[in-house]
């Protein structure tokens, strides 16, 4: 059988005594018993060398093997060395060998990083992050490097694309930013995500025109559990492998719509995508129901995580659903709001950081957040096609109550060859960051409560 490759570094040897792989105690036993057996072993060769006496010519083979021409230290010396030597490599061997099944053959990634991937990062923070789009998917692909503890809770609303066709014909709730979000957490081979991405070319009613590979999935899924929409997505999650959890913020469709500053009324994510002077947005059916896993996802998180996204479109319509602001809003977790890099054509056009917190907290009331992270960096490199602007950092939004103002914490977090999108390894960064120095004192008054 032929083994997965496994590159042997100084780093990746290092890598293996890092704490949270589980290694280095098991390792100690071993070397414990392993010193047992040479202790016994160096009595009974101190006995036999006690009693044999090694003289004559046939002697000379035993008197060469047994080193006695060399002094005693350096016997040990290269007995010891010789033993350590034996004991790395067939240790080494016997890991290849045991976890070969595991892996793929055509894997380029060490076998420590696997490990490391399912004992450290088990180990990491629950993460509740809400959002949907590009902004929730970036995040993800950072943040799933520093735990593997995460659930993205995914808006619905959506009704353009393939996901508005699917919808219109099957009823089901919009799947293009779930697939987008599985996609970035999925362990799957690379080949796999662009299977998921892969949209049929052309543009037709009643063809495979335009539709994603990934969105025909997550339907047929959904209809294989008797059109359970949120089993089906429970299910791909395990068929793709993915680290953490994508669900639904609610197994029913619901329909997205805005009143404009001028009082006229707007319906549909993608019309309104596409609008400035946005009021006020709501969804219909009213009170629907949040999904049990996103409700579950976020009473036991340690971080509740509020986007990146399109701020109408992408944040607010999981915010606008009651139970899911609700459980937001009762959790005791640390919360924190990404505000956007720069400014979306149409919905936030104009629209700076404070504007942004005053329009989330006029849906959603004020004083449950508790930090805001924005990006202090401006001169990532513009696309050519880029007709938004960075958000400016203007600070205080007007106070709506008198609920205490969210702390805001400035990190360079963009992409710096893209300036309209984060960086996903800065951003996740930046996240962990703000969890593991806001969020000490609050995990001792969890732990003195339930105590």
């Amino acid at each position: 059988m032929r083994l997965p490759r496994i590159r042997v570094s100084g780093s990746v040897l290092r890598r293996w005594l890092e704490p949270g792989i589980g290694l280095k105690r098991w390792l100690l036993v071993v070397f414990a018993g392993e010193a047992l057996l040479a202790i016994a072993g160096a009595l009974l060769l101190r006995q036999v060398y006690r009693e044999y006496v090694f003289s004559g010519p046939s002697q000379s083979l035993l008197y060469v093997v047994t080193l006695q021409f060399l002094p005693y230290w350096l016997r040990g010396l290269i007995v010891g060395g010789g033993g350590v030597g034996l004991f790395v490599y067939g240790s080494w061997r016997a890991i290849r060998v045991l976890m070969g099944p595991f892996l793929s053959a055509e894997s380029d990634q060490p076998l420590v990083e696997v490990i490391y991937q399912k004992r450290f990062l088990s180990r990491g923070p629950k993460i509740a992050v809400i959002g949907g789009g590009t902004g929730l998917s970036t995040l993800l692909r950072g943040i799933k490097e520093h735990t593997s503890n995460i659930t993205a809770v995914v808006t619905v609303a959506d009704d353009g694309g393939s996901s508005g066709r699917l919808r219109e014909e099957l009823g089901i709730p919009a799947v293009g930013d779930i697939r987008n979000c599985i996609v970035a957490l999925a362990d799957s081979e690379p080949l796999m995500g662009e299977l998921l991405q892969y949209r049929f070319p052309g543009e037709g009613e009643g063809s495979l025109g335009g539709h994603t590979i990934g969105n025909l999935l997550l339907a047929a899924m959904a209809s294989v559990q008797g059109d359970d929409f949120e089993e089906g997505v429970r299910q791909m999650n395990r068929v793709l492998a993915v680290r953490g959890q994508v669900v639904p913020a609610t197994g029913t469709a619901v329909t997205l719509h805005a009143r404009l500053l001028d009082g006229s009324e707007i319906t549909g994510q993608s019309v309104i995508a596409r609008s400035t002077r946005i009021d006020r947005v709501w969804l219909t059916p009213d009170n629907v129901a949040a999904g049990d896993d996103a409700r579950r996802a976020i009473e036991e998180a340690d971080l509740v995580v509020i986007g990146p996204g399109s701020l109408y479109t992408s944040i607010m319509p999981s915010l606008l659903l009651p139970e899911l602001l609700a459980a937001v809003r009762a959790s005791a977790a640390l919360k924190l709001f990404v505000c956007n890099v720069a400014t979306q054509q149409g919905e936030t056009q104009g629209y700076d950081l404070a504007d942004h917190v005053a329009a989330l907290e006029r849906h959603t009331g004020a004083g449950w957040m508790d930090v805001v992270l924005a990006n202090n960096r401006f001169d990532a490199r513009r696309p050519g096609d880029y007709f938004a602007e960075p958000v400016k950092l203007r600070w205080p939004p007007v106070a709506i109550s008198a609920a205490p103002m969210p702390r805001l914490v400035l990190d360079d977090v963009v992409a710096p060859n893209n300036a309209h999108h984060h960086d996903p390894a800065r951003l996740a960064a930046a996240v962990m960051h703000v969890y593991e120095r806001e969020s000490f004192g609050r995990r001792r008054s969890r732990v003195s409560r339930t105590a």
